[in-house]
């Protein structure tokens, strides 16, 4: 076995890059590593590199010996490949054509009044309450739950329920566990789809439930973004506070102008890494990239966090600065064809949260130190279990 470097490296703080990726980035450009799982896979943390790979049709999702694959984790959902080989960019295309829609930039403009409205609630309720509070209990979940509820049409008294399986689904260390929460999370929302055939409503899965689904992949699919669409906002929301907490000069400048909210957003999502687990593709033939041959049904593992801190392309990328100017994009909801496609509706949440939170709470602070805050530990997102405050 050869004596590789193993991903993902230690985080010392919440708010950095472990520096050995930028090392392994100057001094090999895409690195060869070996995976938590013990398998070996090439590792993207340059920014053109990534870029140039989220667009690169001859890397997907699937790989044609999916038993024979590198794997990066556990995990049902990002551990190891997806789909077949065979049909993956048909299957791709028809997801997007479905589900795309639904998130349209002119949509998420027409709901951004409605998430107003709700993150004004969820603000007064907090501010009822008396310090310490937890912000995760209180806000920052319950908040794109509700909005993401609504837009699907999945009820919220079952966000207990699919909050639970969530957090199993997003297990990295137990295969087996993180698979069975897949399962049942798709035959919920498969549920609630032949629901929506008798009872359609104005949401996403009654337009869904138009459509055949005689495999359960839209079921399954379905189940994927209920979960992208509040547990990456969630850990935004928790990350974006830290990051202004930590950095007062920008929080008063956001309390100052709140017309700076896109901004600020858009430098949250660029520096918050919420995850060094990494976002796994096969390649279908051999690749020449960056001096590298990555052969056929090869592994590589993409980290957007860290190629958004390429020095090469960011000046001061470890500095956190809301006036950023927006000359290249970040990278936290991918490029190309399978940019996220739920990336207007993150930025509508996010972009009012910020806008209005510090306004609310202009005295907002950290009921403890930034080191004991309680982290969710083994899953894909390093999220927090607890978030508490004062003020």
């Amino acid at each position: 076995m050869r004596n590789l470097p193993t991903i993902p490296f230690e985080r010392r703080s919440l708010l950095d890059v472990p520096e050995e990726y930028r090392e392994l980035r100057a001094e090999e450009g895409i690195a060869r590593v070996r995976t938590r799982m013990g398998d070996e896979a090439w590792l993207v943390t340059g920014y053109e590199d990534a870029r140039s790979l989220f667009n690169d049709p001859r890397v997907g999702r699937s790989h044609p010996e999916p038993d024979k694959a590198a794997r990066l984790s556990g995990s049902a959902l990002l551990g190891g490949p997806q789909g077949e080989a065979a049909t993956e960019k048909a299957d791709h295309d028809r997801m997007r054509r479905l589900f795309m829609p639904s998130f349209s930039a002119r949509r998420m403009k027409a709901l951004s009044e409605h998430v107003g409205s709700l993150v004004d609630e969820r603000l007064d309720h907090l501010a009822k309450l008396t310090p310490a509070v937890d912000l995760h209990a209180e806000f920052s979940f319950p908040l794109p739950v509700l909005v993401i509820c609504q837009l699907l049409g999945v009820p919220y008294e079952d966000r207990e329920y699919f909050g639970e399986v969530s957090s199993r689904m997003g297990d990295m260390l137990d295969m087996e566990r993180s698979a069975v929460a897949r399962a049942e999370l798709g035959a919920y929302m498969a549920g609630l789809i032949e629901r929506k055939r008798r009872e359609p409503a104005e949401d996403v899965l009654s337009d869904l439930a138009k459509e055949l689904d005689d495999d359960g992949s839209i079921a399954e699919l379905a189940g994927g973004l209920l979960f992208a669409g509040h547990e990456t906002t969630v850990n935004r929301i928790d990350h974006g506070v830290l990051l202004l907490l930590a950095h007062p000069d920008q929080r008063d400048l956001l309390m100052a102008d709140p017309s700076l909210a896109p901004g600020a957003v858009e430098e949250i999502l660029r520096m918050v890494v919420t995850s060094l687990h990494g976002l796994p593709r096969y390649a279908r033939e051999d690749i020449e990239i960056g001096g590298r041959t990555i052969r056929k049904g090869e592994a590589v593992v993409i980290l957007p966090g860290v190629a958004n801190r390429d020095e090469r392309i960011y000046p001061d990328p470890d500095v956190f600065d809301i006036r950023r100017p927006q000359t290249y994009p970040h990278l936290s909801f991918g490029y190309g064809p399978r940019f996220c496609i739920g990336a207007s509706l993150a930025r509508v949440e996010l972009e009012v949260v910020f806008a209005r939170l510090f306004q609310r709470l202009p005295g907002l602070r950290l009921a403890v130190p930034m080191e004991e805050l309680p982290r969710n530990e083994g899953r894909i997102a390093d999220g927090f279990a607890k978030f508490p405050v004062t003020w």
